[in-house]
């Protein structure tokens, strides 16, 4: 077979992935939907928007786009890091110690706005689910002991999401995944697919 017939056949075979146009829908849908999530989380840090970042639930009060937010100083993983991992994790003093640390800020924020970015595109899907797992599975390490299952959380689950995402190449249906996939540049490097 010449070099063009097996990349051809290589095409081939990762467009054949899933079969059935519902079920590539529903993959595009679901990408799309965890891509927003973690582009609104992003936001949400930046800015206080007033949901998870900018509410004290203890007087029930909002302050959008005071000093919670990234941009007027405050830490995208301080209250989390801090106050949400619990005592009894056994690693417990690691995340907490570097609660808002300006490198661990800097990379939870580019780690949320690149993985949402890529999901919400559909490029970058494998990069975007490796990173993505990463983090997903860090802050199930962070919520440990958990609450209603000793292993399964949404964490665990996100991160198996991204995974099945990025293997049945969800970025082709309702994103840029295959245009991307075209580049040069991906093929030289195909993590960046």
């Amino acid at each position: 077979m010449s070099a063009t017939a097996t990349a051809h056949h290589a095409v081939l075979v990762e467009q054949d992935v899933v079969t059935h146009s519902a079920a590539r829908r529903a993959l595009a849908a679901l990408r799309i939907g965890f891509g927003l999530t973690f582009l609104w989380a992003f936001a949400d840090k930046l800015l206080a928007l007033g949901y998870a970042t900018g509410h004290d639930t203890a007087t029930d009060t909002v302050d959008r786009f005071g000093p919670a937010a990234w941009i007027h100083g405050g830490s995208p993983t301080f209250g989390f890091l801090n106050f949400g991992v619990s005592p009894d994790n056994p690693f417990h003093g690691t995340f907490t110690s570097i609660a808002g640390d300006a490198w661990a800020d800097w990379l939870f924020m580019l780690g949320l706005l690149g993985i949402g970015l890529a999901l919400t595109l559909g490029a970058g899907m494998r990069l975007a689910a490796i990173t993505g797992a990463a983090l997903y599975l860090l802050m199930w390490v962070a919520s440990w002991p958990l609450a209603n299952n000793p292993v399964l959380d949404e964490h665990v689950l996100g991160a198996v999401t991204l995974v099945a995402l990025a293997l049945t190449l969800a970025g082709d249906t309702w994103g840029v995944g295959r245009i991307w996939a075209r580049t040069e540049l991906v093929r030289r490097l195909p993590i960046l697919r």
